[in-house]
């Protein structure tokens, strides 16, 4: 089997890399361990969100939001985006000094999207929220949108549009072949590709025929973050919150639903050879939550639990993800490691993953993601420590 490109992971990142490579008119095979998002993909939030992102981070979140204002058209099925805004609430003068610091701080390198709201303008956007508190920061074209349709859009258009899709396939190793190409080495085969992409999330760093990641070390390790949906309320809440201090991501849907994350972990569960399968809800940790979003919004002390899950992410010891060429691989590109924010930027890999394998320079700076960053660090590190 051959292809132009092979995809390394059918969650929404690797999809929407296949997709736009294959818009670009290259041959893609898109190979997938278990379903096409059946791990962190289908069990996020759906927040699209620049607010509070690392500063790295903002230009591609703020690339990502015209994106998504089109994505249903271009997709050719709804997915379910709101542009309702995010408010990151202050509880206290203390948390309103830190974002206040923030805001200083981002609009000193160049960026303006985030301000401060206080007193009327808070309770305005959040009539519902517990009185005292004090302030919020705001980014108003930020939203959401809904997980499970965007990914039956994209898969579905990635069939449309003639990606092969393989799913239950492991992928091996991926080695070189002469002068120009690779070798994906799966369970059900060899294929022969021209570029490969690893967006295989919390199971990137699995043997690859030169050592994890192709030579590159990543310090990364899997989590299994839970997510609550309650059953319909009146509504009371417009734009996503979250809270300065507090773990707590909240929204609720058209339906009345509300959905409440923070990235309290659940359990791993792990087959016999130790790999991670699945995640596993820790219900004392759902209480938690649960106490959070209370706090702020008293009436959810009477709602129902529809339900509780937990989804496998890959979280990176720095939180940034790892996007760029491997050093070791040529012709082998990361993009994995989001480490429970990637929803938002899903759109915006997937056109930089394109650029890349049709040898266009992308606009956005990508140095801070670099697959080799932990290396320099190290030798940093041991350099140091020599002339000490």
């Amino acid at each position: 089997m051959q292809a132009d490109l092979v995809v390394i992971g059918g969650g929404l990142i690797g999809l929407a890399s296949a997709w736009s490579a294959r818009r670009a008119g290259l041959s893609v095979l898109l190979l997938e361990r278990d379903a096409c998002g059946r791990h962190a993909s289908s069990a996020t939030a759906g927040g699209v969100r620049s607010l509070n992102r690392h500063p790295s981070e903002i230009p591609l979140a703020r690339a990502a939001l015209p994106l998504w204002a089109g994505l249903s058209r271009q997709l050719g099925a709804d997915v379910g985006f709101v542009a309702s805004g995010q408010v990151r609430v202050a509880e206290n003068t203390r948390a309103l000094a830190a974002l206040e610091d923030r805001v200083r701080r981002i609009q000193a390198a160049g960026w303006t999207h985030e301000r401060i709201v206080t007193g009327t303008a808070l309770f305005d956007r959040l009539p519902a929220l517990l009185p005292g508190c004090v302030g919020g920061l705001v980014v108003d074209d930020d939203g959401f949108a809904d997980p499970l349709k965007t990914l039956h859009a994209y898969r579905s258009a990635c069939l449309a549009q003639g990606v092969r899709i393989r799913e239950r396939v492991t992928v091996r190793s991926v080695t070189r072949a002469g002068a120009e190409g690779l070798i994906v080495q799966t369970d059900a085969g060899e294929v022969r590709a021209r570029s490969a992409v690893n967006c295989a999330g919390a199971w990137a760093l699995l043997d690859q025929g030169e050592g994890p990641l192709a030579g590159v070390r990543v310090p990364m390790h899997a989590s299994a973050l839970q997510m609550i949906v309650t059953t319909p309320m009146a509504p009371f809440v417009g734009p996503v919150v979250g809270s300065h201090g507090r773990r707590l991501s909240l929204k609720q849907t058209a339906s009345g639903a509300v959905v409440i994350g923070g990235a309290f972990e659940g359990r791993l569960i792990r087959d016999a050879a130790g790999v991670v399968r699945r995640g596993l809800v820790e219900p004392s940790r759902v209480a938690a939550n649960l106490a959070n979003a209370v706090r702020l919004f008293p009436q959810l002390g009477d709602a129902r639990v529809l339900r509780s899950w937990a989804g496998v992410e890959g979280v990176v010891e720095d939180g940034l993800p790892v996007i760029g060429e491997s050093p070791r691989l040529a012709g082998f590109f990361q993009a994995f490691g989001f480490s429970a924010h990637g929803f938002a930027l899903a759109p915006v890999i997937g056109d930089i993953v394109r650029d890349w394998v049709i040898g266009r320079q992308s606009r956005l700076p990508l140095g801070p993601f670099s697959p080799g960053r932990f290396k320099v660090a190290r030798e940093q590190q041991e350099a140091a420590d020599a002339s000490a």
